[in-house]
């Protein structure tokens, strides 16, 4: 059995392949199933187990593929088993999300360092996250099975997730020591105006400044170059360019009605 603490703590370069499977423990809410799926989707991870579930059909139930929004993918691959035992199967670093036992037990990770030293291991793990029943959580007999307890840090005077936000946390944490997703822009960034658009902003505005008798033009003094500064500043985009320049024709075309 492999002691985490062990485990080399390098900079993840590259996302490695999912090595992961998530197993939920006598879920009682099918809402709760739906909910799993969809965080484990959107960290690209699929692999779901239920162990003796509350209801049979409960990976088909309206209320879960509707808390699922989109994930039923997960739910379609989903597998149903009767023991912890039959969960784990091929699965080589169990991590329970529970209270470690008084008594004994494993030892308890925080998230961000173990997982991203578990990310780290030569050969990679096959991962399992265990979870227990949303009303009592895990029995010692399922915890004393995994290698390690995952604790996540919460306030000290309320510590309560549902089991989908913890699983939700999880992922995150677990997709981020993997590599991550890259964050896609959803617009291209725009153009910045260069020297000349911005000298023509400052000849358009200085034109209606004198007009509306804003600008004495006998007696400038510094306002020009000081407009001339702020506009450095914001880093003007072209579309902003074309902003103040239409702001300045409405004025003057006020001006002379």
């Amino acid at each position: 059995m492999p002691d985490v603490t062990d485990l080399p703590n390098r900079q993840n370069l590259n996302p490695k392949p999912d090595p992961t499977r998530f197993i939920l423990i006598d879920t009682s809410h099918p809402g709760n199933v739906g909910a799993v799926a969809r965080a484990m989707k959107v960290m690209g991870f699929s692999d779901l187990v239920l162990v003796r579930p509350r209801f049979a059909d409960v990976l088909t139930q309206e209320e879960t593929v509707a808390m699922a929004s989109g994930a039923a993918d997960i739910l379609v691959r989903a597998r149903v088993v009767d023991t912890l035992e039959a969960a784990l199967d091929g699965v080589t670093f169990a991590l329970a999300t529970a209270m470690t036992p008084r008594d004994f037990g494993p030892p308890t990770l925080t998230p961000r360092e173990g997982l991203a030293r578990l990310a780290q291991a030569e050969p990679c793990h096959r991962l399992g996250f265990v979870f227990g029943s949303e009303r009592h959580g895990m029995a010692n007999e399922d915890v004393y099975r995994c290698h390690a307890v995952i604790s996540i840090p919460t306030a000290p005077d309320y510590g309560s997730l549902n089991l989908a936000q913890a699983v939700q946390v999880l992922a995150y944490e677990w997709r981020q020591a993997l590599g991550g997703f890259p964050v896609e822009p959803r617009t291209p960034d725009a153009s910045l105006a260069d020297a000349q658009a911005i000298q023509g902003v400052l000849a358009h505005w200085q034109d209606t400044l004198v007009k509306i008798g804003f600008l004495d033009p006998d007696s400038p003094k510094k306002l020009m170059p000081r407009l001339n500064q702020l506009l450095n500043r914001a880093e003007l985009r072209q579309e902003e360019v074309h902003i103040l320049r239409g702001m300045a024709r409405a004025i003057q075309a006020n001006r002379s009605r």
